[in-house]
């Protein structure tokens, strides 16, 4: 029998590859804190430990090392970094040198950003073919090639080599939303990671695209992994704060790009657009950073709540039952999303408890 120890974290040493958390979730008021996070993750048993970017206090490679150096075991993936706002050595060097750090439990995973962000900062805007062309480079340079002359949608290069013993695979993942990026993560991507706030139809609609691209594409279909981003808040986490970690998260990501959130779930519009309009709101930016408890309290009146569904709520069994609904609808595993991993131990160690043997 499974057993946990008094803070609900495992003393089984039983690892469940299919679970995953975000490091320093939200905003940190240290980045320090991801030394302790990624050593609690790694005990209670999650596989991944995902690291998101932010260029205040999170800088995905500065964050990687930190937690690869702590741990002994968890794979250590980003979720997502951009692949335009380094030189691609740059990016193999950071790759590389994590994987060397922590024994090949690295995954570099990329996602297109957020276009006005981009545009503010006068970053070009991420392109489908882009991520095609500069995986196909991680991949050359990881195989020891010299790469000489490439001109092509992710740049122009005179030549590009990082090592010529090496000969590795390097594990790539891609945060994707629309259907043109989940097919890419189907054909070229080790894993795919599904947006926060899908739908239980969204998400099995996705799983079916990333799988069936695979397959067009002569891959094993099985050999791509699709994770969900699925917030998991439970009730022991304090009232201010599970409304700032889905209520100020969900304001956050309708601020960014709600229409396409919108879309792909297929919900109306014009609650969108009446949220956006609405004078409080639109003079936030950052509902989950900034947000006051009143803010977020009137955000929520804006809000339908079936919008806010897609999460894991409630008590202990009631996550479990919720994570373990997106693994039914065909996800190979599952990132509990906006909560640390202390938050997390009660739900780990509830869904251990209940694991068929």
């Amino acid at each position: 029998m499974n057993t946990a120890t008094a803070n609900g974290a495992s003393d089984t040493g039983r690892v469940h590859e299919e679970l995953a958390c975000y490091l320093l979730a939200g905003q940190p008021k240290s980045s320090h804190d991801i030394v302790v996070e990624a050593a609690e993750a790694e005990r209670l048993g999650l596989g991944t430990a995902y690291i998101s970017e932010r260029f205040n206090k999170k800088e995905a490679a500065a964050l990687s090392g930190a937690a690869g150096a702590v741990t002994e075991r968890i794979t250590i993936a980003t979720g997502a970094t951009n692949h335009n706002t380094r030189h691609p050595m740059v990016t193999a060097g950071y790759a590389r040198t994590m994987q060397s750090l922590t024994g090949g439990r690295f995954v570099l995973g990329l996602g297109r950003g957020v276009p006005r962000m981009q545009d503010i900062y006068g970053i070009p805007r991420v392109t489908t073919a882009q991520l095609e062309d500069f995986t196909n480079l991680m991949r050359r340079l990881f195989r020891g090639e010299v790469i000489i002359g490439h001109d092509g949608p992710a740049g122009s290069w005179p030549v590009l080599h990082l090592d010529a013993t090496l000969d590795e695979h390097l594990p790539m993942g891609i945060v994707a939303f629309g259907p043109n990026t989940l097919e890419l993560g189907g054909r070229v991507f080790d894993q795919v990671v599904l947006h926060t706030f899908f739908t239980d139809e969204t998400t099995a609609r996705a799983v079916a695209t990333v799988k069936r691209a695979a397959e067009e594409a002569g891959r094993d279909p099985d050999s791509v992994k699709v994770w969900s981003c699925f917030a998991t808040v439970g009730e022991h986490v304090p009232a201010d704060q599970r409304l700032m970690k889905l209520v100020g998260r969900l304001g956050t990501y309708l601020e960014g790009y709600g229409d396409l959130l919108v879309r792909t779930n297929g919900w109306d519009p014009k609650v969108l657009e009446r949220y956006r309009a609405d004078p409080i709101i639109a003079g936030i930016r950052g509902l989950d950073v900034t947000g006051t408890p009143e803010q977020l309290q009137h955000a929520a009146t804006l809000i339908p709540a079936e919008w806010l569904e897609p999460a894991a709520t409630g008590t202990p069994a009631q996550c479990v039952a919720a994570v373990r609904n997106q693994l039914a609808l065909g996800c190979d595993g599952v990132i509990m999303h906006g909560a640390t991993p202390a938050e997390l131990a009660p739900i780990v160690a509830e869904y251990e408890k209940t694991a068929q043997p």
